[in-house]
């Protein structure tokens, strides 16, 4: 049996990666095979690229450069690891999927999307997940959370930036209602996170 392939989405301090570790828990409670994993990132040369991106040090990186670079990662990650896994009947939970492209390089970075979409089919071999799940914060919100700490090249970007993110996110989940959970992001965790698990309770049945 095919596994079911699970994303989370939204701007810089929504509560993605809180959210992927208390679903992974759930699901493994159940006695079910998980894989959580994060983009970019996951296998070792899609980490290698995931500090490329993400260095501060990188801002002369243009907007060509940097969705190129996503997509590399994505395609490493996506044949080393995450279909493997779906194809072994494993639920795959990815922090951050090609949504993210369309909604950083796309909207914010005014990338053509057409262009973004038709290398995205080539570098993920078509794959779609069948949840994603936006956790809809304010920008100021989310940027607020993760001041005080080292932020990376992304989280560096102006208020207006993740202010286009964020719309970027909320256009694709109006597109693609079928796919899409949107969950306020500003409620309680343990709200946040019943929501989902209600979602992912539907699905399993």
């Amino acid at each position: 049996m095919k596994g079911k392939f699970i994303t989370f989405e939204g701007v810089e301090g929504c509560g993605k990666s809180t959210q992927t570790r208390l679903l992974k828990e759930f699901l493994e409670n159940k006695n079910i095979d998980v894989l959580a994993t994060r983009e970019p990132g996951g296998p070792k040369i899609s980490e290698m690229i995931r500090k490329l991106l993400l260095d501060p040090e990188n801002k002369e990186m243009l907007p060509e450069t940097e969705m190129l670079l996503y997509m590399a990662s994505r395609s490493q990650h996506t044949g080393e690891w995450i279909l493997p896994a779906l194809n072994s009947g494993k639920f795959v939970i990815c922090d951050r999927f090609y949504d993210s492209t369309i909604a950083y390089q796309g909207a914010a970075r005014n990338l053509d999307r057409k262009m973004i979409d038709m290398i995205r089919v080539y570098a993920t071999y078509g794959l779609e997940p069948d949840l994603t799940i936006l956790i809809d914060t304010p920008a100021e919100v989310g940027l607020s959370r993760i001041s005080g700490r080292a932020i990376d090249r992304l989280e560096q970007e102006s208020l207006s930036f993740h202010k286009k993110v964020r719309q970027g996110y909320l256009d694709i989940a109006k597109a693609e209602p079928e796919r899409f959970l949107v969950i306020d992001g500003e409620q309680e965790i343990g709200a946040i996170q019943e929501d989902i698990r209600n979602k992912i309770l539907e699905i399993m049945r």
